[in-house]
């Protein structure tokens, strides 16, 4: 028998300036919380005037995965392997730092030149600690390569980044089981989500109100959910759009400074040490 999952709490967001000064929503719940989540930001959504559109210069990573969604808008990466590419409207960049990578995250050219737009999500996912020094790898996927579906009564769609839902699979592959649905329920639609006990799952809300099991999460809300192993989501007022995330928690010690996560102190010391002598990546 399915156990239900209900609303723990509900956490608000705060805007924070990140990057080169583009602002992002962040919910205030972190930590247990949220893991093996990080951060979640929510990038925009921001019209950039032509010549004006800013984002993230050259920076470390170590010890955890960076995922990068964009919803509208343009962005280019290049990194210290000599990887480069384009981030366009529905892809994915889902990047293992693992043992270090130094990247950017800029405006694409024609859009910095254009400008236009700017919304999407960058989440970080912690990595256990016998990963945390695994060789970087990147896995650029193009929306069309995303798989998308639709309920049969037409009032669920899902953009299936990792994870499953309405009998669609993820192509992308992840070092730990996570879930990271893009989903729209329209008006007096109604979704049953599995995801196995023992994981940690959650609700963020960026449009709309998304009622879980009869309360609600709103706009800008991130809901933390109870264990069971299916959660029923509903737009009643009105359409929603959210993301479904979830987990499993990692219950390992998290020693973090700025871009480097990793599980004791005197790791972090070599991260930083390493990275001033040029052998981080």
């Amino acid at each position: 028998m399915s156990i239900a999952r209900t609303l723990k709490m509900t956490a608000p967001t705060h805007t924070v300036l990140e990057g080169g000064g583009f602002p992002v929503r962040r919910p205030t719940a972190m930590g247990r919380l949220m893991s093996p989540f990080l951060l979640l930001d929510e990038m925009g959504p921001v019209h950039w005037d032509p010549g004006q559109a800013i984002g993230a210069p050259a920076h470390p990573h170590r010890g955890f995965e960076t995922v990068t969604y964009m919803i509208q808008g343009a962005m280019k990466h290049e990194d210290s392997a000599g990887n480069k590419g384009d981030l366009n409207s529905g892809d994915v960049q889902w990047m293992t730092a693992g043992r270090g990578i130094i990247h950017s995250e800029l405006p694409q050219d024609d859009f910095l030149k254009q400008g236009g737009v700017s919304h999407g999500f960058q989440i970080w996912v912690n990595l256990p600690a016998k990963d945390k020094m695994m060789l970087p790898r990147y896995q650029d996927i193009q929306a069309k390569d995303i798989p998308k579906v639709t309920s049969e009564d037409g009032k669920v769609w899902a953009n299936v980044i990792a994870g499953s839902t309405l009998g669609v699979q993820a192509v992308i592959d992840t070092v730990i089981p996570i879930t990271y649905i893009h989903m729209k329920i329209q008006q007096n639609g109604v979704h049953q989500q599995m995801i196995d006990s023992g994981l940690n799952g959650m609700i963020y809300v960026f449009g709309g109100t998304v009622y879980v099991d009869g309360k609600p999460v709103h706009d800008g809300q991130l809901g933390i959910l109870n264990d069971g192993d299916v959660v029923k989501l509903e737009a009643r007022d009105d359409d929603a759009e959210f993301l479904i995330l979830a987990g499993p928690e990692l219950n390992e010690p998290i020693a973090r400074y700025g871009p480097f996560v990793m599980n004791t102190r005197e790791e972090i010391q070599q991260a930083l040490l390493d990275y001033q002598n040029g052998t981080l990546a």
